[in-house]
């Protein structure tokens, strides 16, 4: 039997009693030790990341859905929230702590939202659902105009309808109802309004087919739903990508909820105001 000195020898890596073994063994196991450990690290990593890959595609994925949905997902732009429908990234919803740049003195020369109200060509005794209302600013004109019929102010913020009811009875506006909303329901009764409007709000609905569905049920016979979304052909209008909208875009999702396109009025001076009603096939 070979003998080994002690430059030669070395406690075994554990440090327990079962003797001397060579430098050339003790070397071999620690390396299998090591590539053990490597892939271990290596395996907890993958754990980790199917785990958080899990969690954010089920936080992502609307309840119920299954796996054909219309909607898509990635990582979100800096203004949008990664849920894709029909191609468009659906753009971030201002929450009510911007509800100061909803009431800027600007905005009426900039967007000229009394002549898209004038445009609408509303009946007296019409009711209109003004969804996205905020604080009101659309609301609040359509009153004006159906001094005889209702303006239903519809929004899924809270904070948005408790400052756009204070406002509402601090000048005794009779004739606007509030209506809270969930993101996939706008809580109106079928064939309840004769016309929708949405004012720069469509582009941030986080679920546009199912609320879209639930307005064109509550439209009556020829009632109508009016976009206003500022023009994503246009560079020169200076809003984020994603609060805007083509044309083109606007047909096509509209389309899917049984919406057909009737005509667009350029009057504005930097938004599309496009018109549409029930296709006869979503009024059977």
């Amino acid at each position: 039997m070979s003998k080994f000195t002690a430059l030669d020898c070395q406690r075994c890596p554990r440090g327990d009693n079962r003797g001397l073994v060579s430098s050339t063994e003790s070397t071999h196991t620690e390396g299998i030790m090591r590539d053990s450990r490597i892939l271990a690290r290596f395996i907890s990593f993958c754990l980790l990341l199917i785990l958080t890959v899990g969690c954010t595609a089920t936080a992502a994925t609307p309840t119920g859905s299954s796996v054909n949905s219309i909607y898509s997902y990635k990582s979100p732009s800096s203004d949008g929230i990664g849920k894709v429908y029909y191609g468009r990234e659906i753009a971030n919803v201002m929450g009510y702590q911007g509800a100061n740049w909803l009431a800027r003195p600007s905005r009426l020369s900039e967007e000229r939202s009394d002549m898209a109200v004038d445009a609408l060509m509303l009946e007296r005794d019409d009711v209109v659902a003004d969804i996205g209302a905020g604080l009101g600013y659309i609301s609040f004109q359509l009153a004006k105009w159906v001094d005889q019929g209702q303006v239903i102010a519809v929004d899924v913020q809270p904070e948005m309808l408790a400052l756009l009811e204070a406002e509402r009875d601090q000048y005794g506006v009779k004739n606007i109802e509030t209506v809270l909303s969930t993101e996939a329901d706008p809580n109106l009764p079928a064939e309840s309004i004769d016309m929708a409007v949405m004012f720069d709000a469509y582009h941030e609905f986080a679920y546009p087919k199912e609320v879209m569905t639930g307005i064109a049920k509550a439209l009556r016979p020829k009632g109508q739903v009016v976009l206003a979304e500022y023009r994503a052909e246009n560079p020169l209008v200076l809003i984020k990508r994603h609060h805007k909208m083509t044309q083109r875009q606007v047909k096509k999702e509209m389309k899917a909820v049984g919406l057909r396109w009737i005509k667009t009025d350029d009057r504005l001076p930097q938004q599309h105001l496009m018109f549409f009603e029930k296709t006869a096939e979503a009024l059977r």
